[in-house]
């Protein structure tokens, strides 16, 4: 699975070919969750509010990289990485 983007703490990676809806994968302190693209919200998992609060924040800017890494993984092609929330 191959890790996109990482940011104080929270390790986001994206599997290739992976189910519906458009999620990635975020791990923070022993934490996993599922968060969906479209919406940007849990579906499977937990992460900490403060954890989930930075995801939100990361996602919405990086919003259309997302989407775009979602495909490329659909389509078996590499990711891309996707700058770090500062």
């Amino acid at each position: 699975m191959p890790e996109i983007s990482r940011f104080f703490g929270i390790v986001i990676k994206m599997f290739f070919d992976d189910h519906n809806p458009p999620h990635f994968h975020a791990e923070y302190s022993g934490n996993f969750a599922l968060i969906d693209i479209r919406n940007l919200s849990i579906f499977s998992g937990y992460l900490p509010p403060r954890a989930m609060g930075l995801v939100i924040e990361w996602a919405t800017i990086h919003h259309e990289e997302l989407f775009a890494d979602w495909e490329r993984a659909r389509d078996q092609q590499e990711l891309h990485k996707i700058a770090p929330l500062e």
